[in-house]
């Protein structure tokens, strides 16, 4: 193909049904090939992309018919004569941008980026519009290593959200999803909630959020906690159940994710006597979560068996995945604090969702928008085909 003559034609007019149609009615008895074609509609107007080979050997006539059909659809034609297809592309890697709202300022630095980094943007396409843009775009010759860490650091500076992975099969198929639950699944911590009931939240509240920040150790942290929840009823689980509140996008997140035919897992530092009622809601099966010590039906103040810390957090991703028959590349951790980081390294996309600076700072991406859903977005699924999931469900 390298010393063959091309075509590259590129139209830009109003969209309207018919218009593919037309052009390549109007060039179908030539026998031209097509070996490229791409069309994008923005507000109405469409910008077709076309390469064309095995042309005529009378080219002035393929030129012709282009321009007649462009002339009568009122589209601007442009059209370059050249050898070849387009170069191949490797190294490739999808650059996913989320911002509420997503500035031309973000794009330009983005895009200085890549190029510093003798990257190229390829392709794009919006996934998308509400209620944050998200815009995935394919890059080649870029190494996810090095482009990672420097998105990261302008879109911390800038105010938007960033994930790169490498495109290619690793992309497709099923997956596992692991979440952490405090302040992830759910806008709430289900130990301060349990510790109102004992007039202690604020007291709780404090040593949770040092532990989070990984300030303290967790263990030592948990059962600090938990001692300020003795002598509380058993009854006091189910009004716990009823007062959680899940984040924006939680539950669309998790059909979506079943939709698809992906494993969805919990793994808490809270409590089973919670989070097993919230994960039979929403349909979910693997769930690991502390357990309370419970005597004449009153809570005793203590963690009955192992600390689910981060070490455990991490094993229970990897027995989920084991369970799957998934290997570990095909997992994705999602989770906020410092409980959650070896999880999240040992997934194959660690994904940090509003959580501490640590931890932002460790984690493969950081989404840093209220929507939980968001994380279909790193996956490579549109708001559209959420939506149409969602109308089929």
């Amino acid at each position: 193909m390298t010393d063959r003559l091309t075509l590259a034609a590129t139209l830009t007019g109003p969209d309207a049904p018919g218009t593919t149609a037309a052009l390549m009615g109007a060039i179908a008895g030539l026998g031209t090939e097509v070996l490229d074609f791409e069309q994008v509609v923005l507000r109405g107007q469409a910008t077709i992309a076309l390469l064309l080979g095995s042309l005529p050997a009378d080219l002035a006539t393929l030129e012709d018919r282009l321009a007649g059909t462009c002339a009568r659809l009122g589209y601007r034609l442009t059209i370059t004569e050249g050898v070849g297809d387009n170069p191949p592309r490797h190294d490739r890697v999808v650059v996913t941008l989320l911002g509420r709202p997503l500035r031309a300022t973000h794009l330009a630095e983005v895009g200085r980026i890549v190029t510093a980094q003798g990257g190229n943007i390829d392709r794009s396409r919006r996934l998308a519009r509400t209620p944050m843009t998200s815009l995935e775009l394919l890059v080649s010759d870029a190494d996810v290593g090095r482009l990672r860490p420097a998105l990261a650091v302008a879109a911390a500076e800038l105010g938007f959200d960033v994930s790169v992975s490498p495109a290619g099969l690793g992309r497709q198929g099923r997956r596992l999803v692991v979440m952490d639950v405090d302040s992830t699944l759910i806008r709430d911590e289900v130990i301060e909630l349990l510790a109102r009931h004992a007039g202690r939240e604020a007291e709780v509240a404090a040593v949770t959020e040092r532990a989070m920040r990984g300030e303290l150790d967790f263990a030592q942290s948990l059962h600090h906690r938990v001692r300020a929840l003795e002598g509380l009823p058993t009854s006091v689980f189910a009004e716990v159940v009823e007062a959680v509140r899940l984040a924006p996008g939680a539950r669309t997140l998790v059909a979506t994710l079943k939709d698809l035919g992906f494993a969805v897992g919990l793994v808490s530092g809270g409590f089973i006597e919670v989070v097993g009622p919230l994960a039979a809601s929403l349909g979910i099966t693997h769930v690991h979560a502390n357990a309370l010590e419970v005597a004449d039906g009153r809570l005793t103040g203590r963690v009955a068996g192992p600390v689910v810390d981060r070490a455990a957090k991490a094993e229970t991703l990897r027995r989920f995945a084991a369970e799957e028959g998934l290997p570990l590349s095909r997992t994705v951790a999602i989770g906020d604090g410092a409980n959650d980081l070896d999880m999240l390294a040992a997934a194959g996309l660690g994904v940090a969702f509003n959580a501490k600076p640590a931890v932002r700072a460790s984690a493969d991406t950081a989404l840093n928008l209220p929507y939980l859903d968001a994380v279909l977005y790193l996956l490579g699924f549109s708001r559209e085909e959420v939506e149409d999931a969602a109308a089929m469900r």
